[in-house]
């Protein structure tokens, strides 16, 4: 009796809303393919949770920004930052936090303010005044992962390019 392989998928979204299904028969496949279709502008179906991925500080410089659909992108203002599913998130550095409620190493955080029609449940508030989404963030200890990085350990260069009806707040 012959096996059939198990496959596995991956549901995609692009930012007009269109979801598509790619399978694969490896991880390394799979990945592949979101790397392929994220440089196209797709990104993982779901939501990015509440405080933006997580990942380390060492990630940042090396991270394969197509893994999730984002393309990385300098305003004409000279802002750096990433273009992710029709919006740009601007790159903020956080300095190190060091009192005694709190200890909280540098960071980089990819944000950009809320809109009325974000869920309130993604929506973070800075003293009350300002509201935010942020995408990720690059933080704390921890080596970079591999599977994460840009092919043969490249680093990130930012494009730059004309405005976008809608990318920048």
């Amino acid at each position: 009796m012959n096996e059939i392989p198990h496959r596995s998928s991956l549901v995609l979204v692009d930012a007009i809303g269109t979801r598509i299904t790619v399978y694969a028969n490896t991880p390394q496949e799979l990945r592949a393919l979101q790397r392929e279709y994220g440089r196209r502008g797709y990104r993982p179906e779901g939501e990015i949770p509440c405080g933006g991925l997580q990942l380390p500080y060492a990630q940042h410089d090396t991270f394969d920004w197509s893994l999730i659909g984002a393309t990385p992108w300098t305003s004409p203002d000279g802002d750096r930052g990433v273009i992710h599913d029709g919006s740009f998130y601007k790159l903020r550095e956080l300095e190190a936090v060091d009192s005694r409620k709190m200890k909280l190493p540098q960071a980089l955080k990819y944000s950009r303010g809320a809109r009325e029609t974000d869920p309130e449940h993604l929506v973070e508030e800075s003293n009350g005044e300002f509201k935010y989404r942020t995408l990720i963030m690059f933080r704390g200890g921890g080596k970079a992962m591999p599977e994460f990085s840009l092919p043969g350990g490249q680093r990130q260069r930012h494009a730059v390019g004309p405005a976008q009806e809608n990318a920048a707040d």
